[in-house]
Parts: structure tokens; sequence; C-alpha cells
């Protein structure tokens, strides 16, 4: 685990750890890191971020390319965790790089994805004041992209309204620890 307060600390990074042959990207850095790369993926060129990163040296210098395996794990998750399903939205909870690459599977399936954001800077963007009983009961497929909930803030969750959440919607988080989150937790009652 590398620590670092700017996205160009991957670059510093690399010449610290001679032997080091790849770095996974996560939060914050998946898009900032795109512009310190010399190749990126197809698919992440398409996504704009990366969360993979290959080193191939040659003496002092190296070669930095990046690619976005969130796509391929979210299309595979999505896949089963739906099934036959097929929402014709989704809400998305955050603007980060995971929500760049959850998108891209989402308009691949034929899924119109609209972003949640604390600070909505876009016209596509809604804030968490707009999610309302309406906006849920139109949106059956609510992933949240965000670190709400991650270890050790594991109390913490996407705020919109649980009560109206109904056997018909899915829930789905990136967060990862801890395996059931406060956002699953409060969708399942």
């Amino acid at each position: 685990l590398f620590e670092m307060e700017t996205a160009e600390g991957v670059l510093e990074l690399i010449d610290k750890i001679p032997n080091l042959i790849g770095l996974n990207v996560t939060i914050p850095f998946k898009a900032d890191v795109v512009q310190y790369l010399d190749e990126i993926d197809v698919i992440a060129s398409e996504v704009g971020s990366v969360n993979t990163i290959t080193i191939k040296r040659f003496g002092s210098k190296f070669v930095l390319k990046g690619f976005n395996t969130d796509v391929i794990g979210f299309d595979r998750s999505l896949s089963g965790f739906l099934g036959n399903k097929q929402p014709k939205e989704a809400l998305v909870f955050g603007t980060g790089g995971s929500a760049l690459a959850i998108s891209y599977v989402l308009k691949q399936k034929g899924i119109n994805p609209i972003f949640v954001s604390r600070f909505p800077h876009e016209a596509n963007v809604l804030s968490y004041a707009d999610i309302n009983k309406k906006t849920i009961r139109q949106v059956e497929l609510i992933i949240n992209t965000t670190p709400l909930g991650m270890f050790p803030d594991i109390d913490q969750k996407p705020d919109l309204p649980y009560k109206v959440l109904t056997p018909d919607h899915y829930l789905f988080d990136l967060v990862y620890n801890p395996e059931e989150t406060a956002f699953l937790r409060e969708g399942n009652l």
C-alpha cells in the first residue's frame, strides 16, 4: 500500500522502487493518474480512468500503460446480479473514476446512468437533496461508487430515503470492506 498526496506521486514511487512492475490505483486518483501515463488501453481511454498500471522498464527509463479492470469486474458482477432483469436507468452515487467505469458498463447494457454527487457541477448530475420518493420509485438499480461505508467508517452510507425502497430495487456497492456495508444493510430492511 503506497499512500500518495497526488496522482503525480506515482512517478516518484516508480523512481524509488526499481523492481515495481505494476500498480493498482484507487480512490481518488483513477481519473487524475491518466495524464502521467505513456499509453492507455482502448477501454480505459473510453472510460477516462484507470485502476491498473503496468510498468515496463528499459534501463533507467520506463513506460506506463493504464487499464481499467473495473469494467470487466463490474460487467460480470452486474450480469450475475441482475440475471434477466433489464432496468432502464440506474442511480450512480459518485462521479469519480469508479463511476466512469460503471457508467461505461451501464451504457453498454442499454441502462441510462443518473449521477448523484455532493457537489453537482454538471446539468446531468443530481445532488443528494434531489433524491426523493419519486426519484427512487423511477429507478430500480442503485449503485454506490463512493467510499462511504468503507472501513474504518463502516456506519456511513449515501443519504437517500431508504424507507421507500421496495423488493424490486437492486442495490450494488463497490465498497468491499466490510462485505456488507451500511448502504446494503439499510436497503435490505
